[in-house]
């Protein structure tokens, strides 16, 4: 006799992961016996991917809706580059490892790498300095040699930055990312708490904030942290885990959106559900961890993340 396997479905879960035009991705479920779909539209043209979940006994309950800022709610990298480039110009940064006329320029494709791996400002000045030796600069004539002024030259250089950045940002050119300011907008209308963590200054997120979303969804929020808020940058968990514990809730009822590779390492290493929106500069970057993998949230409901929260958790 030919042996059966049944898949039991909480009510509604067909309907909240149909392959409507709200929901990019195909799931594929497992149980003990893993079952394969073909996916739809696999092309990374389409921004659609396979998705694995795994149907769990002990369901989750989504009640906090955790935002990165960076590249989630502003794709903003090429402007926080032409902020760097423009500091490195005005402090006259040469580094050895460069010609003595050529002044430090961080080109598109270096940036994508370097923020890709080192999240935070200081922190990726800190490792460009080390490995292409310390720079003159106008702040100092010589090369720093010791940690003292070694620290001056980057808080100098990254206050600078970060000022610049605001301008750029009160230039009223620059748009938030497609459907992230209508998901804010659905979590607070059914009382899901809300929150933003980023690992950029607090002054610059603060800016973006007010700016892109808005000053009335900028206070509703119920946790905003920035970098200056936890000891170490992402991908540590810190800022995810002091997060939860500043909304009262656990872990794995938080649901965290990132762009990046980092962010994803930082919210899973917290316990918390990832999904990815990811930007040019991440698009191939490895999401397997990611609970799912969309190109932005224009198509993506509330009623999507809980049920990828409720009944699934991203295969590992």
């Amino acid at each position: 006799m030919a042996s059966s396997a049944m898949l039991l479905f909480p009510p509604n879960f067909s309907n909240s992961l149909s392959l409507s035009s709200r929901t990019p991705l195909l799931p594929l479920f497992k149980t003990h016996t893993t079952f394969s779909l073909p996916a739809v539209g696999t092309s990374r043209t389409t921004g659609c991917r396979p998705l694995v979940v795994t149907v769990s006994a002990s369901s989750r309950a989504l009640e906090a809706l955790i935002f990165d800022c960076d590249g989630v709610i502003l794709e903003s990298e090429h402007l926080h580059r032409q902020a760097y480039n423009d500091a490195f110009a005005h402090f006259n940064v040469r580094c050895p490892s460069s010609s003595s006329s050529q002044l430090l320029n961080w080109s598109p494709e270096f940036y994508d790498k370097l923020q890709n791996q080192i999240g935070g400002g200081k922190p990726k000045m800190r490792w460009y300095f080390k490995e292409h030796g310390w720079p003159t600069s106008t702040i100092f004539d010589q090369s720093p040699e010791n940690d003292e002024d070694r620290a001056k030259l980057i808080d100098i250089l990254q206050d600078w930055k970060t000022e610049r950045y605001k301008e750029i940002l009160k230039s009223g050119t620059v748009e938030p990312r497609p459907g992230a300011l209508r998901l804010m907008d659905e979590a607070k209308t059914s009382g899901k708490k809300l929150a933003v963590c980023s690992a950029a200054t607090k002054s610059s997120v603060i800016l973006c904030l007010e700016n892109l979303i808005g000053m009335d969804r900028f206070q509703g929020l119920d946790c905003f942290l920035a970098g200056d808020d936890v000891k170490e940058k992402k991908p540590d968990p810190s800022i995810y885990l002091t997060a939860a514990k500043k909304l009262g809730v656990s872990e794995k009822d938080c649901l965290v959106i990132e762009d990046s590779v980092i962010g994803l390492q930082a919210a899973t290493g917290a316990g918390m559900s990832c999904v990815i929106s990811y930007t040019s500069s991440t698009a191939n970057q490895d999401f397997k961890e990611a609970a799912a993998v969309y190109p932005d949230l224009s198509n993506v409901r509330l009623t999507d993340l809980e049920a990828l929260l409720k009944n699934a958790v991203a295969a590992g």
